[in-house]
């Protein structure tokens, strides 16, 4: 395993992070446990959760994953081996906190009791911001985003939240602070108002980012490198679909696509040719699809982990070996002349 900072936080984590939000509905405890088992022997120290999940987000199966961790860290006794990360959930779902919320100093204080509780633990090493109060251009929105807001409501915002964190660092709950689905001006912004009033620094930034969905890059990436707050890459395999599992409107039983209850955005036509082409550049250099593009994910200078998840062990293993695989610089080539080909997807 390979390891990279998070942040200026002096934690090493490792470059493959365990995704875990399929615990609770479409993997059941007994598989959690194996898959935190195996995860952790192959030496991945980072593990990834959050409050809403399972997912698809549901009333029934809200918290179920860190309840899942959580029964994990007592049988194991292991709580120290892990660095933990969790969040708290943005605006919008109704059944969280009466659905009026905001991520604000009231509901940081709830929504972190609860998950410790859940976790069964003292602290979380990684406390993020699932999405803006303001909303986010992820979850297949980017089409419609139109960041229309009230900046100076938004800033004095940012510095409640800031100083609600440093009061939980403070007391030990948490450790440190992480950025989700953000954009360049909030990221920057968080990053100023930091800085000017000596608060706490956020030390990471979780947003999609595959062979796929490259929106991070430039702005965001170039943030992400010279400010030292580097990007945890969600859905690196775009939700399982650059194995080629979907490919022309293949549902195989049990996949994730197969039981999604929400409507796929990324299914569309040209996402399918692109894919192809992917699949093909993997088979035409003796790889595995989805090694080759979590290793194209593994090993861009501004990502410091890349969050894998799997349905089963088989696939566990396979992606966490990506970390073995570097790719050439033919291949390499052949990955940029596909994106030229199909630049923006979704």
């Amino acid at each position: 395993m390979e390891y990279r900072k998070l942040g200026r936080t002096g934690l090493d984590i490792s470059v493959i992070g365990l995704g875990t939000m399929t615990w609770g509905f479409q993997n059941s405890q007994a598989e959690g446990f194996a898959q935190m088992d195996y995860a952790l022997e192959q030496g991945v120290n980072f593990f990834d959760t959050a409050e809403m999940y399972a997912v698809p987000p549901s009333k029934d199966t809200f918290g179920s994953t860190e309840t899942i961790i959580g029964n994990w860290f007592a049988s194991r006794k292991n709580r120290e081996k892990v660095i933990l990360a969790s969040k708290i959930t943005g605006p919008g779902l109704p059944w969280v906190r009466g659905g009026t919320y905001k991520i604000d100093q009231k509901n940081i204080l709830l929504a972190v009791e609860a998950s410790l509780k859940r976790l069964q633990t003292e602290y979380i090493d990684l406390y993020q911001l699932h999405w803006p109060n303001r909303g986010s251009y992820h979850f297949g929105q980017i089409w419609n985003y139109a960041p229309k807001f009230d900046a100076k409501a938004e800033e004095d915002n940012f510095l409640e939240v800031l100083h609600t964190f440093h009061t939980l660092i403070q007391a030990g709950k948490i450790r440190h602070i992480g950025l989700s689905n953000e954009t360049a001006w909030g990221m920057t912004k968080w990053l100023q108002i930091a800085q000017q009033n000596n608060l706490p620094r956020f030390a990471s930034i979780q947003n999609e980012y595959s062979l796929l969905c490259r929106i991070f890059e430039p702005d965001l990436s170039e943030i992400a490198l010279h400010e030292d707050c580097g990007l945890l890459a969600w859905s690196p395999l775009s939700r399982g679909m650059l194995s080629g599992k979907y490919l022309d409107g293949a549902r195989p039983e049990g996949a994730r696509l197969t039981i999604e209850t929400r409507p796929e955005h990324r299914i569309r036509p040209q996402t399918d040719d692109a894919i192809k082409k992917y699949v093909e550049l993997a088979a035409k250099n003796q790889l595995d699809a989805c090694q080759m593009a979590l290793s194209f994910v593994n090993n861009q200078p501004f990502v410091s982990s890349t969050l894998i998840g799997a349905t089963n062990m088989e696939q566990l293993k396979t992606n966490i070996d990506s970390i073995s695989l570097k790719l050439s610089p033919e291949v390499k080539q052949e990955i940029e002349n596909i994106r030229r080909d199909y630049p923006l997807l979704y």
